[in-house]
């Protein structure tokens, strides 16, 4: 199938199937004489299993080492199971911290309604100001993506 009918069924762009290919998670299809890439059926259902694999949270480069070792004949079961793992744990961790932005901000938010109602009105009241150094940001590792 030429790359416009891969992408369509896939979900993705052409440009994105170029980036496949040079990163090597595409192998390189055939050309027609005119140019057009010609890509096996089997192309579909790795562009889909990177996809999928993407949407757990698998980085491409991660990916990259992984199929490559499988299109070696490779076996690589156990890295993919000790990358899943860590990022259940990576992903409990920003589970925790958004919790605690969370209930920072509600506090925040508690506060300043409390100094809105007294503010005269047209009168600036200084929200932004009232937040200290002890604040935590909300761009804390993990939470900045």
């Amino acid at each position: 199938m030429r790359s416009g009918e891969l992408a369509k069924l896939t979900g993705v762009s052409a440009d994105t199937l170029r980036h496949y290919e040079r990163l090597g998670l595409l192998a390189r299809p055939r050309r027609t004489t005119a140019g057009y890439r010609m890509y096996p059926a089997e192309a579909l259902k790795r562009v889909q299993l990177v996809r999928r694999a993407m949407s757990v949270g698998f980085t491409l480069a991660e990916l990259v080492r992984i199929l490559g070792v499988r299109d070696r004949g490779g076996a690589p079961c156990k890295q993919v199971h000790a990358l899943a793992a860590s990022k259940l744990v990576q992903i409990d961790e920003r589970m925790q911290e958004l919790l605690l932005v969370r209930k920072h901000l509600e506090e925040l938010i508690a506060i300043w309604e409390d100094r809105l109602d007294r503010t005269p009105e047209g009168q600036p009241a200084g929200l932004l100001e009232m937040l200290s150094s002890s604040t935590p940001p909300l761009s804390r590792k993990g939470l900045k993506q």
